[in-house]
């Protein structure tokens, strides 16, 4: 294997051909020419060695920070070279950097630990990581005495936290599980009660790398519980969401109702930041009510007549009470609690009655209008006892009627 190696500097004092070169320098050049000199020899069984005998794997977030280990046994004159294939990632000599011929990728991105180098830490760090940095990285190493070569496999996962959603469309009710960037590839699985189910629709999207993937199933069971999981392997991470029906519910009009929603405590970690968040929806659509953030304990109402109890709330009970019910509060309520790892839906319907006073208005009012609609029609007829036996028997009916609602 043949290795090329770009020159450190071009000043003089870094010229091989200069006989001026102090005694300090000249060593530091020889030790790195040291390491080259090892590999044109054609001792490409020492390279293969030595790279798998240091060679480490390090796994790293898109977004996040990583550090590429690398040490040595510290000494005078050190020169430390991180590669990535052909591209420069970083070079120190003499005590301080040199990044004229960094690849422009890795600009303001890397750095070493100064601080303890000279204690044998050669160690790069790495920010804001892309996917694009995922590779094998060599760092050499050398000194007055040494020489070292490691490798590093860097591998890059995304994984933005998942969300379950669910959705209306005339009368099919769905879920969809699915996750805007992750990589590689993951892991999803449906559960119906605790049973896995395949049958699923998946759409993906390859987005600058990552994939989008949505993952649907179709509610056929009105009080089963249904769970998704996805889990990326790279990174070790795994998130579920869960999504149960409450029976429905049914009030009088003035009347008030307590919408349950339970934290799970064995699905959330202590000290775990969530969100919940109540909507109602209306024409398909969602519109929120009310939400509570775990880290500020800031409980936020958009309706009037809604209500969080504090003492519920300390027992991470977060059901919510609508007051002075109406007609129009009818409708489909969803709880949603969140965080990084899990999502609980619970979903409960409530249907709102008329108030039997005013149920009682109507029902007089509409047997009034029928009488007048009836004496009209029968105003030219002279026989009196004829009209007495038509009122008579409309009486009785909204008498009857009357009787009946109550």
């Amino acid at each position: 294997m043949l290795l090329t190696f770009e020159p450190f500097c071009k000043d003089a004092d870094c010229n091989l051909g200069n006989f001026s070169l102090i005694q300090e320098d000249m060593k530091a050049v020889l030790s790195f020419l040291l390491i080259l000199i090892t590999f044109l020899r054609g001792s490409q069984g020492f390279f293969s060695h030595s790279s798998s005998l240091n060679e480490k794997i390090v796994i790293g977030e898109l977004n996040e920070d990583v550090i590429l280990p690398c040490s040595f046994e510290s000494g005078p004159n050190i020169v430390i070279h991180w590669k990535n294939q052909d591209y420069n990632v970083h070079t120190y000599y003499k005590d301080s950097d040199h990044l004229e011929k960094q690849y422009p990728r890795y600009t303001n991105r890397t750095s070493l630990f100064h601080g303890e180098i000279h204690n044998g830490n050669a160690s790069l760090s790495f920010r804001r990581l892309s996917l694009l940095d995922e590779g094998s990285y060599m760092c050499y190493v050398a000194t007055t005495s040494i020489k070292i070569i490691s490798k590093v496999v860097l591998k890059v996962g995304a994984f933005v936290t998942p969300e379950i959603k669910y959705e209306k469309r005339n009368t099919h009710s769905f879920l969809i599980c699915g996750v805007l960037h992750v990589f590689p590839y993951p892991v999803i699985t449906w559960q119906v009660d605790n049973t896995p189910v395949s049958e699923s629709n998946i759409e993906e999207i390859r987005d600058f790398g990552s994939f989008c993937i949505k993952s649907r199933v179709n509610i056929t069971g009105s009080n089963s519980t249904y769970e998704c999981t996805i889990e990326n392997s790279l990174l070790k991470q795994t998130w579920s969401g869960r999504w149960t029906m409450k029976d429905g519910l049914r009030k009088m009009q003035r009347e008030n109702v307590l919408l349950s929603c339970e934290l799970a405590n064995y699905l959330f970690l202590p000290n775990q930041d969530f969100v919940v968040t109540w909507s109602r929806m209306k024409s398909e659509t969602f519109s929120v009510l009310a939400y509570f953030l775990s880290s500020s304990q800031n409980a936020v109402n958009n309706e009037p007549r809604l209500l969080w109890s504090k003492e519920l709330i300390n027992q991470s009970d977060f059901s919510l009470t609508l007051r002075d019910l109406s007609p129009l509060d009818s409708g489909e309520y969803l709880c949603n609690i969140s965080s990084s790892k899990y999502t609980s839906l619970t979903f409960q319907t409530v249907h709102v009655e008329p108030s039997q006073s005013i149920a009682l208005w109507i029902i007089l009012l509409s047997v009034i209008l029928m009488l007048l609609v009836l004496v009209m029609t029968f105003y030219r007829v002279k026989s009196r006892r004829r009209s007495y036996l038509i009122a008579g028997v409309l009486s009785l009916l909204m008498g009857v009627l009357i009787m009946k609602k109550t």
